[in-house]
């Protein structure tokens, strides 16, 4: 075989359909987010971005900026091993003391990021529970499907966030056999919300266990920054909640939070956590810094709400095609990968915008898009240069207004 002829013909068959994937060589400006330099064309020049998961700014905090730096002074850069060989660094201790509290959980186990966090739990759990079946919404993120196909137990895909189609696929099993429900908060290509409540009584009723993915909520919403389930009053009812440090609080890293034996259990059995290097102290004090400013402070979450109202506002008036979503998500139709490319390739070459095209497989086919996330940094100006330059991008390359 012919391997590299066999590579070349898999990346050329993606360009002809326009979804190949061209890295942004950005670098983002410490206290000056969202600005970014931009130096895919050599000379660097400064853009803003649009689209980043940073989404209250907390990358270029003060507070997280100085937890980091202190404490690589004080410990050095890395962890040195996994948390069984090289021990477990006291900030890791504290950073899940801190999220167990976040959560009104008795315990959090951290891991090196969201994706892991998922991968290694569901696969721990499914894998051990006697002949588990494991419920899993249609638009879950890939590493719950990965955790999910790992752990080789059986499986049912209910409808995106139907309690209706759920409850009919629960009803086909003893209330006695054990069963994992698991679905996420926030989704992030549609900003759609799931019913949390109807899922957590399902799973009372049918006697399951469940397991909520909130990497696009915490920080974000709740009175301590806990997610949507704190916000709607869920997340004593909710047998696992899983986030991340690498979106709202501005860090890297994941996260679950559980009572203290589920937390021991992963920790015993879950290959994901026990074979990888662990988190370096210095992420762990920065994310530690982080939480705890968000869990007393209401000024970023409530400027972002702003913002975000505004920026729908202003699209909804432009007539520019988004999904409406109840939360901080705002995905902008466009409906053809190569139309989606060249928008997004025109706000960056022609009005300094970096806004990421989003293709199929991270989408279906039909239903590319651009998607925004509003901050509290950006500003009045920022808003009016993004509509502006949509428009006028949507008008150059005929994209159909009513997509």
């Amino acid at each position: 075989m012919n391997y590299e002829a066999f590579f070349k013909q898999k990346l050329q068959a993606i360009k002809e359909e326009g979804r190949y994937r061209i890295f942004a060589d950005l670098e983002r400006c410490a206290k000056d987010f969202p600005y970014a330099f931009y130096y895919n064309e050599g000379e660097p020049r400064r853009v803003v971005v649009w689209c980043a998961n940073d989404y209250l700014a907390m990358g270029q905090h003060e507070k997280v900026l100085g937890a980091m730096t202190k404490a690589i002074q004080r410990v050095g850069a890395g962890a040195g091993g996994t948390r069984n060989i090289s021990g477990t660094n006291h900030y890791h201790v504290l950073l899940e003391r801190e999220l167990a509290d976040l959560h009104d959980k008795e315990a959090a186990l951290i891991f090196s990021s969201g994706y892991v966090s998922n991968e290694a739990s569901i696969s721990a759990l499914a894998a051990h529970l006697p002949d588990c079946v494991v419920f899993s919404d249609a638009h879950n993120h890939a590493s719950i499907i990965h955790g999910i196909r790992n752990s080789r137990a059986h499986k049912e895909i209910f409808h995106h966030n139907d309690p209706k189609h759920l409850r009919n696929l629960l009803s086909k099993y003893p209330k006695s056999q054990a069963k994992l429900i698991i679905f996420e908060s926030v989704y992030s290509m549609d900003g759609d919300i799931a019913p949390i409540k109807a899922f957590c009584d399902l799973a009372e009723e049918f006697n399951a266990i469940t397991f909520i993915d909130e990497v696009h909520a915490v920080g974000m919403y709740g009175h301590k920054g806990g997610g949507i389930a704190q916000r709607d009053n869920q997340s004593h009812r909710l047998t696992i909640i899983e986030g991340t440090l690498g979106k709202a609080f501005g860090v890297v890293g994941g996260y679950i939070a559980a009572s203290a034996d589920l937390i021991d259990f992963v920790r015993s059995f879950a290959s994901g956590f026990i074979f990888t290097t662990s988190m370096p102290p210095a992420v762990a004090a920065a994310s530690l810094a982080s939480i705890k400013h968000l869990k007393v402070s209401q000024i970023e979450r409530l400027r972002h709400q702003e913002t975000v109202s505004k920026v729908k506002k202003r699209l909804m008036m432009a007539g520019i095609p988004f999904m409406q979503a109840p939360s901080h998500i705002i995905p902008i139709r466009v409906g053809n990968a190569h139309q989606c490319k060249l928008a997004s390739d025109l706000l960056l070459k022609e009005h300094n915008i970096y806004v990421q095209p989003i293709n199929y497989p991270t989408v279906p086919r039909g239903t590319e898009r651009l998607r925004i996330t509003p901050s509290p940094v950006h500003t009045h100006q920022m808003i009016d240069e993004l509509i502006d330059a949509l428009k006028s991008v949507w008008d150059h390359l005929y994209i159909d207004y009513a997509a």
